[in-house]
């Protein structure tokens, strides 16, 4: 079961985007896997069963994307890689991102019960402590941290969703990077003290910001006159 389990996650979340949940069966789910129905039966009760080990799959790998941030040494540099690390798991695993929003009444899990509750709550958390720590920093101006991260992320998250839906005005990946760079640097400009506006301009004279966020600062108001 341990060598099939990777194919039956992919299996499973491609019928799931391509046919949603009443479309998915354990039959087809088998015929993908190259199996029988009666032997998925033997390890899973339900294709809902089958549904909540593939979300939990789906954060767990979406944590350690966002954890690697934590190799960052100020608030700053793990803020950025944060903000990368979702990028980078909405591009790289493109079906498993999807699966993360599925809603868990339809995977008949209770709002705040069972694993995949506390996945996303560690996740969250993750975000607040970043918003959290910018502003024990004087990066952010102060406010309730949760409310910030929430704001950050609902931003993402339509960017990546219009995205993936072909919906924005870009024809590659490395658009949609500059894109969302842009953007979220004009997020930032409503957020972000006088302090990190200065630390950012710093990194943009130095060389030292990314490659897609010295774009992005370039093609908007400077930092030194956020108001133009």
């Amino acid at each position: 079961m341990s060598i099939q389990r990777e194919e039956i996650i992919r299996c499973a979340c491609d019928l799931f985007l391509s046919e949603g949940l009443e479309g998915f069966s354990m039959r087809k789910l088998a015929k993908c896997v190259g199996c029988t129905a009666p032997a998925l039966y033997r390890h899973y009760e339900s294709k809902e069963e089958v549904m909540r080990e593939v979300v939990a799959e789906a954060y767990r790998l979406f944590a350690q994307y966002l954890y690697r941030a934590l190799e960052g040494r100020t608030p700053p540099e793990r803020f950025t890689w944060a903000g990368q690390a979702y990028v980078d798991f909405a591009m790289e695993q493109p079906a498993l991102y999807e699966v993360l929003y599925v809603p868990l009444d339809l995977l008949g899990i209770q709002p705040g019960e069972g694993a995949v509750a506390d996945q996303a709550c560690a996740v969250g958390q993750f975000w607040s402590d970043r918003a959290r720590e910018m502003m024990d920093a004087g990066f952010l101006h102060p406010a309730d941290p949760h409310e910030v991260s929430l704001t950050l992320w609902a931003h993402g998250h339509g960017m990546v969703s219009l995205y993936h839906r072909g919906l924005l005005p870009v024809s590659n990946e490395g658009e949609f990077r500059a894109l969302i760079a842009a953007s979220y640097s004009k997020v930032i400009r409503g957020i972000g003290t006088e302090r990190y506006m200065k630390f950012l301009a710093d990194q943009q004279r130095d060389g030292t910001a990314p490659p897609q966020w010295r774009e992005a600062v370039l093609a908007g108001p400077t930092f030194e006159n956020p108001q133009r």
